[in-house]
């Protein structure tokens, strides 16, 4: 069973992670070792796994290692830009801060993630509905209709023509219906899994109408958030803007924010850099320049990451709410579209099978 449990739990959820950081931060505030701390947060982790992740990050830290150090020869478990939080604030003695900080980020980035994912669940069973009664039509319910007009010789109507032989298709070539999708996921996944490949689908997935709006709005709010975490915490702007880019896992985002990186290594302002590498505002907004422009010149870019990650989050429940209010329209008037079809092909072959009788 423990082998089992090794094979199909190799993932640490931000639900452990930012325990795991809570845990270590009240611990440390009442004045436990780090060393003690580890050793007791893992009666607390019930994910296999990051329990003997953990083991090995105490033992690096028993031999002399320090937190951040020893966390950066797991990076299967600990991202950079945790790793640079928990780096700049350990420099100041108070680590037990950045922990407490990485904890409440990790834990509204999974709020947010749960949120989206809770109203895409939502659209995604409908239409699944809607796919499941139609193939239940067509298998089912048009041949038994279909044998009401094989006995007779009238001409049937264009559309129940086509509706019988949709469902013929359905029924004599399901197998292959079954093999072409499984052969369009597989090529999905292959292509996905490359550089090309996932840089044009997070195009895509960006120029969706609906979709594309909650996802910049959820990337632009994840960016602030890693932004704000990491220049909060003493990290170099261009460090930061790195480190923000590449926890994004969004190769679109990713490359113009290394643009914006060599722009401002060159001493040139972070809005004015945004602003070159992205001339149409398709992936930064003009109301994100903005408030970056006028924080920036009080060199207060911590409060301003803050202020967008706030915003920006309002924005993904804005864009939430637009995409579900459109669901249920688009559902309905697929469905009409085929009932439309249904009833046309079989009430017009029943009016020309009456017309011929008479």
């Amino acid at each position: 069973m423990t082998e089992l449990q090794n094979i199909f739990h190799r993932k640490v959820s931000l639900v452990d992670k930012f325990n795991f950081y809570e845990y270590l931060s009240v611990m440390l505030d009442g004045g436990v070792t780090i060393s003690e701390t580890l050793d007791s947060v893992q009666t607390k982790i019930k994910n296999t796994f990051f329990k003997e992740k953990i083991q090995e990050l105490q033992t690096f830290v028993s031999s002399g290692d320090s937190f951040s150090k020893s966390m950066k020869k797991i990076p299967q478990i600990f991202s950079a830009w945790e790793i640079s939080i928990i780096e700049s604030w350990e420099t100041t003695w108070k680590l037990s801060i950045s922990l407490w900080n990485l904890a409440e980020n990790l834990r509204k980035s999974h709020d947010l993630r749960s949120k989206i994912k809770g109203a895409l669940t939502y659209p995604i069973i409908i239409f699944l509905f809607l796919i499941l009664a139609v193939v239940i039509v067509l298998a089912y319910v048009i041949p038994s209709v279909s044998q009401l007009f094989e006995t007779t010789e009238v001409s049937l109507p264009v559309a129940t023509i086509a509706l019988i032989a949709t469902s013929d298709f359905v029924i004599y070539n399901w197998g292959y219906i079954i093999l072409f999708i499984l052969s369009i996921l597989v090529f999905f996944y292959g292509y996905k899994n490359t550089d090309k490949g996932r840089a044009n689908l997070d195009y895509i997935l960006l120029s969706l109408p609906l979709i594309g709006k909650v996802y910049k709005n959820y990337m632009l709010a994840s960016f602030s958030t890693n932004l704000w975490s990491l220049i909060a915490s003493g990290v170099p702007v261009v460090k930061s803007l790195s480190l923000s880019g590449r926890a994004l896992d969004n190769l679109v985002y990713e490359a113009h924010i290394n643009e914006v990186i060599v722009k401002v290594s060159g001493w040139q302002k972070i809005v004015d850099s945004l602003a070159e590498v992205d001339p149409n505002h398709e992936l930064f907004p003009l109301d994100f320049l903005q408030m970056l422009s006028v924080w920036e010149k009080t060199a207060s870019l911590d409060k301003v990451s803050k202020k967008l990650t706030d915003q920006y989050t309002r924005e993904v429940n804005y864009s939430l709410d637009s995409l579900t209010k459109w669901i249920e329209p688009i559902a309905i008037l697929i469905a009409g579209i085929f009932v439309l079809w249904f009833a046309f092909a079989i009430f017009g072959a029943i009016l020309k099978v009456t017309q011929t009788v008479w």
